[in-house]
């Protein structure tokens, strides 16, 4: 029997209770056709058709376009403690279920693909490091960080300081402050950690880094370039910490390139190196990818494998064109530098970037390089960075093996 409804109401439209029906959980602005009882920003509300069906229950953000991020179907929801305990216990099972070794540094929850929307956390050792996007998951974090705490520890993994990312621009659109710092008072003195993943030891800056401090959602996409390295000249553009250069060197490459806008990216990279006893196969190339890579054709540096992973070109569909124009023209720049035969591994992690687009990007990007190219392989992010079909969004990552024929 379905509980009494005591949370304010708003009646969307036709449009949206479709939406809805397949499975999306946001509620845009211009889709609700009105709304009923005290609303406050960040409060719960449900969501009803025109012909007064409950569709859902979720958090309102008075200033987002998304103004309503759903957190359940379920009529006989009660949004209590057990409530986001609950979900917490899923999140973390799933990672058990398909991380195996690896979980001791992944994403634990990812937004609405664990149905906690507009969150976002990643474990690094004994830190997490989260993000919060949603005004109303913002008043409950603490509830969701202290279960994390406790349902880890019950596992015998001790957490001993939680990160907080609260920078980002979706932030400020939804009314909140933007910030980094710890999280309460028990912490530990440094923001750095060092980590293990598929073999190699990173430092982490969880402070400083990019996104939480470490690309997690490529960890199996770098080592498919490893299994492609061996006795090959390697450049990797857009390297970060050098993640993709380390794993070709550990693949057995001749040599390998790292090469980063960031001269900070740079030494944090040559450190990992260092780190893992590998800098005597490396060397570092400080500079733009659009400017680095025709240089390198002028000086007839020619390499068996090249790695593109560059940040978003496009967080907007205004500026897709525009986006799609930068792809192509580094996708085109960097297979005039591979031979017959050589292996172009390029990325794209933006959502507003399809798969099929991207494929037709890299169509163009060879007819523009004058060459053919066949795919070897197509991947997305790990496991722990789950896709919702019915949320096209979550699916931002896309990463292409392809070789020049």
């Amino acid at each position: 029997m379905k509980m009494e409804r005591t949370y304010p109401r708003a009646i969307v439209t036709k449009k949206q209770a479709n939406r809805i029906h397949d499975g999306h959980p946001w509620v845009y602005e211009d889709e609700i056709v009105s709304q009923e009882g005290n609303i406050t920003n960040g409060c719960l509300i449900d969501v009803f058709g025109s012909r007064d069906n409950y569709l859902g229950t979720g958090f309102y953000s008075e200033q987002s376009k998304i103004r309503i991020r759903l957190l359940s179907r379920n009529a006989n929801d009660v949004f209590d403690h057990a409530f986001w305990a609950r979900r917490v216990k899923y999140a973390l099972q799933y990672r058990l279920d398909v991380m195996a070794d690896d979980f001791r540094a992944c994403r634990l929850i990812h937004g609405e693909s664990d149905e906690l929307p507009g969150l976002t956390v990643d474990r690094y050792e004994d830190l997490l490091v989260s993000e919060v996007a949603s005004y109303g998951m913002e008043q409950v974090k603490g509830i969701i960080y202290q279960e994390l705490i406790n349902q880890l520890a019950k596992k015998g993994e001790v957490i001993h300081g939680i990160y907080e990312r609260n920078e980002g621009e979706l932030r400020k659109k939804e009314g909140l402050p933007q910030y980094k710092g710890w999280y309460g008072e028990k912490h530990p003195a440094s923001p750095i950690v060092h980590i293990h993943e598929n073999g190699i030891e990173y430092e982490v800056d969880v402070e400083n880094g990019q996104k939480t401090g470490f690309f997690l959602d490529q960890k199996y996409n770098r080592l498919a370039v490893r299994h492609l390295a061996k006795d090959r000249t390697v450049l990797d553009c857009c390297t970060h910490t050098g993640s993709f250069a380390m794993n070709a060197v550990m693949g057995g490459a001749k040599h390998v390139t790292a090469m980063d806008i960031s001269q900070e990216a740079l030494d944090m990279a040559e450190k990992n190196a260092v780190l893992n006893h590998i800098e005597d196969k490396m060397d570092f190339l400080q500079g733009d990818v659009f400017e680095v890579l025709p240089e390198l054709r002028t000086k007839h540096a020619f390499f068996d494998l090249i790695i593109l992973d560059p940040p978003a070109f496009t967080k907007s569909r205004k500026t897709y064109g525009h986006a799609r124009s930068g792809y192509t023209s580094i996708n085109a720049m960097a297979m005039k530098l591979l031979p017959r035969g050589g292996y172009l591994a390029t990325c794209s992690c933006s959502h507003f970037m399809p798969t099929e687009a991207f494929k037709d990007m890299l169509k163009d990007a060879a007819k523009e390089a004058g060459v053919q190219v066949r795919i070897v392989e197509e991947r997305h992010a790990s496991m722990d960075h789950p896709v919702l079909v019915s949320v096209p969004e979550t699916d931002y990552l896309k990463y292409f093996l392809v070789q020049i024929i």
